[in-house]
C-alpha cells in the first residue's frame, strides 16, 4: 500500500513539474513569437494613442493547457499607463471562452487605445505576458514592442478669429441748402418778390451760419436753370441760358463777403432747355385726371417736339398742365454744398480719455481703433456699452478684446450679453471662439454649426476642431487655401508632407509653432537643412521649443547631431 501511495505522489509531482516546465519553456522561447505593431512608432491623434498588435505563434510553442494574458502598457519617465483591454489566449485543451491557439501555431490581433498625456512623448510600448497552467502562473519577461509617442497633432494652435463690428464714423459729412427761383413765362429776370421768398431767406441765413462755423466748409455753389418743355427748343435753350446768367450774378453777389469759399471751381452753372424730367416728376405727383395718358405719351416718343405736339392735342389736359405743372418748371435751383468736418483723431482720442460721453456712439467705437493698447480698447468698448446698452457692437467688440487679452470667461460673458441683444452670425461665431479658447470643443462646434451661413472665421474654427478630432481631410477643407500653420499641420497629418512645406513657405510671418512644424516637415522629408533652420527660428521666437525638440520623436534622428544640440542647449 505504501509503495502504491509513493508511486501516486511521484506521478502527480511529475505532472505538476511537466506543467511548470511548459510555462517555463514558453517563457524561455518567448522570443520565437513574432509581434507586429502598427504604427511602428506610436502616435497621438484626437488626444489618444491607438495601437494595433499582431502576434504570431510558431508551431509547437503554445501548450495545450496554458492560458496567456498579454497586457500592453506604455512606460515613461513619470509613470506608466496600461491599456484597459488585455488579450487572453488559451491552448486547445483549456475549457474557457478565450481565443484558442493551436499547437500547430496561430495568431491574434489586438487593437486598443489610451488617453494621451504629455509624458508619453518619450515612452516604450511594453507587453507584459503572464502564463497560467492549472493553479500555477508565471510572469514572462516584459517585451518591448515599440517606441512612442509622436504627438505632432498637439501642435494645433487654438487660434481665435473673432469678428469686431465696425464703426460708422465719417469725418466729413456733406450737406446742402437748396433754394428755387421761379420765373414768369418766357422771362429771365429775377423778380423782387422771389428774392424775398422764404427759401432765399433761409439760403442767406445758411451761408452766414456756414461762414461762422469753423467745422463747416463750402465746397460748391451749383446753379441749375430750366425752361419748361413748351415752345421752340432753340428759344428755350436761349431762355434757360439767360436765367442761368441772372442767378449766377445773384449768387456771386451773395458770396462777395464770404472769405472761406474755395478759390477755384466753386461756382458751377448748368442749364436744361426743356425740363422733361422735371415735367414727369411733377406730373406723377399731381392729381391731373389724364396724367397716366400723358405719361404714356412721354414713354412713346423721345422727340421733344413730337411730345409737345401730342400733349397739346389733349386740349383739356394741356390746360391743366399750363396752370399747374409748367409754371413750376420755369425755375433756377441754387444748391450750396458744404462739408461738415468732424473731430480730428487727436480730438477724439483726447475726449475718449477725458470726457468719453461727449463723443457720439460712432466716435466712441472709432476711438478704440486709434490705440494699439488692447486694455485701452477694452476700456473704451465697455464705456460705449454703458452709454449705449442696446447697441450690440460695443459689447461684442469688448468680448473680442477680452479674448485677445486671454480673459476667456469675461469674453464669453460679453458675447452672451451681445447674443441677448442680437443673436447674429458674427456673435455666434465669436461665442464659438470663446468656447474654443476655453477648450470646450463640443460647444464651440455646436455654435459654429448653428450659424445660418458659414463664414471664413467659423470655418477656420471648425478646422481647428477637426484637427483635435483627428479628421485631417475635413480640417484641410475647412481651412481653405490661405497659408496658415494649422493648415500646414493638417496637410502634414494627412500625409501630404510636400504640400505642407508649400503652405509653410507661403506664410509671410511664421510663428514659433509654424517654424517648429517646418522642423518636423524637414525631418520627414530627410531635409536636414530645412528641418534645423526651422527649429532654429522656432527656438529664437520661443525658447520653450528647446524642451519640446529634445523629446520629440519626430526629430530623434537629429538628437545626436552637433547642430541640433547647439540649437537646443
Amino acid at each position: 500500500m505504501r509503495k502504491f501511495t509513493n508511486l501516486f505522489i511521484l506521478v502527480l509531482a511529475a505532472a505538476v513539474l511537466s506543467s511548470c516546465t511548459g510555462l517555463k519553456k514558453m517563457k524561455k522561447n518567448a522570443g520565437l513569437v513574432d509581434y507586429e505593431v502598427t504604427p511602428t512608432v506610436l502616435e497621438a491623434h484626437a488626444n489618444k494613442v491607438d495601437v494595433t498588435i499582431k502576434g504570431v505563434y510558431p508551431e509547437k510553442y503554445f501548450r495545450k493547457k496554458v492560458t496567456l494574458t498579454a497586457a500592453p502598457v506604455l512606460t515613461y519617465a513619470s509613470g506608466q499607463t496600461a491599456f484597459e483591454k488585455v488579450q487572453v489566449l488559451q491552448g486547445e485543451k483549456v475549457q474557457a471562452n478565450n481565443q484558442v491557439i493551436q499547437m500547430s501555431g496561430g495568431n491574434f490581433t489586438y487593437t486598443a487605445s489610451v488617453p494621451y498625456v504629455d509624458g508619453m512623448r518619450v515612452s516604450e510600448l511594453m507587453l507584459n505576458v503572464t502564463g497560467q497552467a492549472g493553479t500555477k502562473s508565471l510572469a514572462f519577461d516584459p517585451i518591448k514592442l515599440a517606441d512612442g509617442v509622436i504627438a505632432t497633432s498637439n501642435l494645433v494652435e487654438n487660434e481665435v478669429r473673432p469678428v469686431t463690428f465696425e464703426d460708422n464714423f465719417v469725418r466729413v459729412i456733406p450737406e446742402n441748402q437748396i433754394a428755387d427761383i421761379k420765373y414768369l413765362i418766357n422771362r429771365s429776370d429775377i423778380r423782387s418778390d422771389e428774392l424775398k421768398a422764404e427759401d432765399i431767406t433761409l439760403l442767406r441765413e445758411y451761408i452766414a451760419a456756414v461762414e461762422a462755423d469753423p467745422r463747416r466748409e463750402f465746397t460748391t455753389a451749383v446753379v441749375s436753370s430750366y425752361a419748361s418743355p413748351d415752345g421752340k427748343l432753340d428759344f428755350n435753350e436761349n431762355l434757360a441760358g439767360k436765367r442761368g446768367e441772372a442767378v449766377d450774378k445773384f449768387i456771386q453777389k451773395e458770396f462777395e463777403t464770404v472769405t472761406s469759399t474755395p478759390a477755384a471751381n466753386f461756382y458751377d452753372s448748368k442749364t436744361t432747355a426743356e425740363d422733361w424730367e422735371g415735367f414727369q416728376t411733377e406730373l406723377q405727383a399731381s392729381s391731373i385726371q389724364d396724367k397716366d395718358l400723358i405719361l404714356r405719351v412721354l414713354s412713346m416718343y423721345s422727340d421733344p417736339e413730337v411730345r409737345e405736339r401730342e400733349i397739346k392735342n389733349m386740349s383739356a389736359a394741356y390746360e391743366s398742365l399750363k396752370d399747374d405743372i409748367l409754371p413750376r418748371l420755369r425755375r433756377s435751383k441754387v444748391t450750396i454744398n458744404v462739408d461738415v468736418i468732424g473731430r480730428s483723431d487727436e480730438e477724439i482720442l483726447a475726449l475718449a480719455k477725458s470726457n468719453f460721453n461727449e463723443l457720439s456712439m460712432e466716435e466712441m467705437l472709432y476711438a478704440a481703433t486709434l490705440t494699439n493698447d488692447v486694455n485701452e480698447q477694452l476700456k473704451f468698448y465697455l464705456a460705449a456699452a454703458a452709454a449705449h446698452p442696446r447697441d450690440v457692437r460695443s459689447i461684442n467688440n469688448a468680448g473680442c478684446a477680452q479674448l485677445e487679452l486671454g480673459q476667456f470667461d469675461a469674453a464669453l460673458a460679453s458675447f452672451e450679453k451681445a447674443k441677448a441683444i442680437e443673436n447674429n452670425n458674427e456673435v455666434k461665431s465669436n461665442t464659438g471662439f470663446a468656447y474654443l479658447a476655453k477648450g470646450d470643443y463640443a460647444k464651440a462646434e455646436e455654435l459654429f454649426n448653428s450659424m445660418s451661413s458659414a463664414t471664413k472665421e467659423s470655418s477656420y474654427g471648425l478646422g481647428v476642431i477637426a484637427i483635435t478630432k483627428g479628421q485631417y481631410d475635413k480640417a484641410v477643407n475647412y481651412f481653405g487655401t490661405e497659408p496658415d500653420g494649422n493648415l500646414a499641420l493638417a496637410q502634414l497629418l494627412k500625409g501630404d508632407v510636400n504640400q505642407a512645406k508649400v503652405t509653410l513657405d507661403a506664410i509671410s510671418a511664421p510663428t514659433a509653432t509654424d517654424n517648429y512644424i517646418k522642423a518636423v516637415v524637414g525631418s520627414r522629408l530627410d531635409n536636414r537643412t530645412y528641418s534645423l533652420d526651422g527649429l532654429r527660428a522656432a527656438v529664437a521666437a520661443d525658447a520653450t521649443m528647446k524642451t519640446l525638440a529634445k523629446t520629440d520623436v519626430e526629430l530623434a534622428k537629429y538628437w545626436n547631431d552637433d547642430t541640433f544640440m547647439s540649437i537646443v542647449q
